[in-house]
């Protein structure tokens, strides 16, 4: 390949220093490609916000150059922010087949199908847009068809694991194609990326299959109960061996929660899952089959409130209640920040009798230490870019490559923004662009900020207070008020002398802008709610929010 002038820019738009909002994009000359468009899910203090997807205002500012997007695997944190970005980009996407199978589920849902290129690749197979090539390349992850892509470009090639592990003894398909790690390793490789979730585990993350001995122990063990097993969506080999030990005790299969739905009818429609006949009922027929006969694979081993077992834990799923006896299995280990609501699902369960299951029934989906020094061995790259994880887990991984004889002037631990310049010369950060979060709430996209967020916060927190009164439009006479109404403050019925003082508060501070002739209905309403909050806070030590409305008559 010809070595150009310029220089290759990597710049993440999200995705690091987190764990989801995986995007990155990849420039030379007047070439972009996206490599991933993912979304994270709200913090505990997004009060109503449904999902974050990372902010693409440098995409749109070179709209132009943008090629089209390459996604490595159907995750959500992956594949999520496509719909949103694709109204705005509207750009080609490259993807294998399940993971195209998931998209089109979605774009469906947003009414984008029928004005979207959707290109299924196979792995071996290289895609070329603008000045790059881009060639897939076979990993294992705790979903179906994920890949490594490898780069090519004038200045170079990089290699980007995509989120990964080693199976040897997968599922469903292939193992990952080590060997074409080493000869592109052998081509010379300008930079890695690689998948960071796990450095900070030594050893190996085991295989996919020893959950499925483990199932067939706890199938063999509880053969008088029913079983419910909560894992994630996305993990189609997971359902797979389920199924399996399912079919092997003679038990009937009943799938709950709507994204398990989605995502177990495309992967039976495209092939990755088999499923014997007559093994899959639906909920309805559940009644007609005795509880040592049923498996219910669900939704919700995060301990989301809306998931399926949620529900059912909380008594308020429509269909199924949680009987003394059952046996629910979390194949699932929590993402950090879910400790606390899972605990609180477990410990619904137990209430009701439930034996809960939780112990060596859940492989990562992602490499650990042994793992990752052995594609850094293969691939032999010049410059490491630790991706997908936390500062921690980058600093991690940064570890392993400064052990593995990578000096460390030679590898960048980046933030979501950096502009990262490159070619065989050197290597520098030379900018920052401008990313961030976009909040979706409901149909609004972005237009819930800071601002909003934080009255939300207060709201949450202090609650309300709204002063209503009427007064004449020239004389500035009170009619009638001040009315005082609050809510998520005090219990207004238990605490009427408060309300009563708050009222006189409201008529003083009229009384002292009427001794001052102050007739700005702005600063009226001002002195009110400065008046009225300090002495609320007096006598409280709350600050609600306060709206001060003022009728025209």
């Amino acid at each position: 390949m010809k070595k150009g002038k310029s220089k290759l820019r990597i710049i993440p738009l999200g995705g690091l220093e987190q764990i989801g909002m995986n995007m990155t994009a990849f420039e030379y000359e007047d070439s972009i490609i996206v490599v991933d468009c993912g979304l994270s899910f709200p913090e505990d203090d997004m009060l109503g916000i449904d999902l974050v997807i990372p902010d693409i205002t440098y995409l749109k500012d070179h709209m132009d150059r943008v090629k089209g997007f390459f996604i490595t695997h159907g995750h959500e944190d992956h594949i999520g922010a496509l719909p949103y970005v694709l109204k705005e980009i509207n750009v080609p996407v490259y993807a294998t087949k399940l993971t195209v199978g998931i998209i089109e589920h979605k774009l469906t849902e947003h009414d984008l199908l029928n004005t979207t290129r959707l290109k299924v690749v196979k792995h071996g197979q290289s895609i070329n847009l603008g000045c790059f090539r881009v060639e897939f390349i076979k990993t294992n992850h705790s979903i179906a068809d994920a890949s490594a892509l490898a780069i090519y470009s004038p200045a170079g090639i990089v290699v980007h694991t995509g989120d990964f592990k080693v199976d040897y003894t997968p599922v469903f398909g292939d193992a990952i194609d080590l060997q074409r790690f080493a000869e592109i390793g052998k081509k010379g490789v300008l930079a890695l990326m690689c998948d960071s979730t796990n450095a900070e585990r030594r050893g190996f993350t085991m295989s996919e299959r020893t959950v499925g001995r483990t199932f067939d122990n706890i199938f063999a063990e509880h053969k008088n109960t029913r079983i419910i097993i909560a894992t994630f969506a996305s993990n189609v080999d997971r359902v797979q061996q389920i199924i399996n030990s399912a079919y092997k005790y003679g038990r009937k299969v009943v799938v709950e929660g709507r994204s398990m739905v989605n995502i177990i009818t495309t992967a039976s429609e495209l092939g990755y899952l088999d499923i014997p006949s007559k093994t899959l009922i639906d909920i309805e027929q559940m009644k007609n089959y005795p509880d040592e006969q049923m498996v219910l694979i669900t939704t919700g081993s995060q301990g989301e409130s809306m998931a399926a077992l949620s529900r059912m834990a909380a008594s308020i799923h429509k269909k199924v209640t949680i009987k003394p006896g059952d046996t629910v299995i979390f194949s699932s280990n929590p993402i950090p920040g879910n400790e606390k609501a899972v605990s609180k699902v477990i410990n619904e369960l137990s209430m009701k009798g439930a034996n809960v299951i939780f112990q060596d029934t859940h492989v990562s989906g992602h490499a650990c230490q042994e793992e990752i020094k052995l594609i850094y061995t293969l691939v032999q790259p010049k410059y490491a870019i630790p991706v997908h994880g936390e500062y921690r887990h980058l600093k991690a991984q940064a570890g392993l490559a400064e052990e593995l004889g990578i000096p460390k002037e030679r590898i960048f631990l980046l933030s979501s923004g950096d502009v990262l310049e490159l070619d065989e010369e050197e290597a520098k950060v030379v900018d920052r662009v401008h990313t961030g979060a976009i909040l979706v709430d409901g149909l609004g996209v972005g237009d819930v900020g800071n601002i909003v967020l934080r009255d939300r916060q207060h709201l949450a927190e202090d609650g309300i207070m709204t002063v209503v009164l009427a007064m004449e439009k020239h004389s500035n006479q009170l009619l009638s008020g001040p009315d005082i109404i609050s809510r998520g403050f005090v219990y207004v019925r238990e605490s009427e002398d408060l309300m009563e003082q708050c009222r006189q508060v409201a008529i003083d501070a009229l009384e002292r802008c009427r001794e001052k002739n102050v007739t700005e209905w702005n600063k009226i309403k001002n002195t009110i709610r400065d008046e009225l909050g300090d002495f609320l806070w007096k006598c409280t030590k709350r600050r609600p929010m306060m709206l001060v409305i003022i009728m025209e008559v």
